[in-house]
């Protein structure tokens, strides 16, 4: 008698992760590319990083299209996401959230929100204006697209909310090209410089990465504007 056991989330993961890879090594590698990176900043669980990383190692000469191709499709999925925050938080969004993001909404003050990772908050502080998404939305509005947009954080998550929070359209559209185009082309240049060897590093220290750079970026603009103030 055979039972009918749930499949792991890691193992749903790691077959998505290497069916990702597997388009690496087909004439479609680019498209994937392309349609994953837009798939990923709505509903798809597995980062286009992933995919971006085989095709730069299999053309380094190639890693400024790979990159701006990368940064075109996530930008495009995240008006998509947008669109889902906005007009279909109830249907669709909150079941996206919580069930392929994995994020638990909580009540708080009296809507749903997102408590924000421990190494979010213990690193930036009170800064962000408080320990939850949409607290954070309230104090920051589209510079939380671009901050996040950075980070580790899964991107689906900031492009729906930002559209139950009605970030300003163009403004989000502008914060997520920066924040995605400087992520995707950072990790396209570090490949196409140092090749296999970086892949290792990258894999290992991607999220550190991902935070130091965010906390170096927002450090710089507190220190302008604090000379600016003088």
């Amino acid at each position: 008698m055979t039972h009918n056991r749930p499949v792991p989330r890691w193992h749903i993961h790691r077959r998505l992760y290497d069916w990702m890879l597997h388009w690496a090594n087909t004439p479609y590698g680019v498209p994937a590319l392309v349609l994953l990176a837009f798939a990923e900043s709505s509903f798809f669980p597995i980062p286009p990083d992933v995919l971006l990383v085989a095709l730069v190692l299999g053309a380094p000469q190639r890693w400024r299209m790979l990159a701006l191709l990368c940064t075109v499709g996530s930008v495009v999925g995240g008006v998509a996401g947008y669109g889902i925050g906005l007009f279909a938080w109830e249907t669709a969004g909150r079941w996206i959230v919580e069930n392929i993001a994995h994020v638990q909404l909580v009540p708080v003050a009296g809507r749903l929100d997102i408590a924000l990772p421990a190494y979010l908050t213990e690193t930036l502080g009170e800064s962000l204006g408080g320990s939850y998404l949409f607290q954070v939305y309230d104090r920051w509005n589209a510079w939380i697209v671009f901050i996040f947009g950075l980070t580790p954080l899964p991107y689906k998550l900031t492009t729906i909310t930002a559209g139950v929070a009605q970030v300003n359209l163009p403004i989000f559209m502008a914060a997520s090209l920066a924040a995605r185009a400087a992520r995707f082309f950072v990790v396209a240049w570090i490949l196409h410089k140092w090749g296999a060897p970086a892949k290792g590093f990258i894999d290992r220290y991607f999220n550190l990465l991902c935070i130091v750079f965010t906390v170096l970026l927002i450090g710089g603009f507190a220190l302008a504007a604090l000379v600016a103030g003088q």
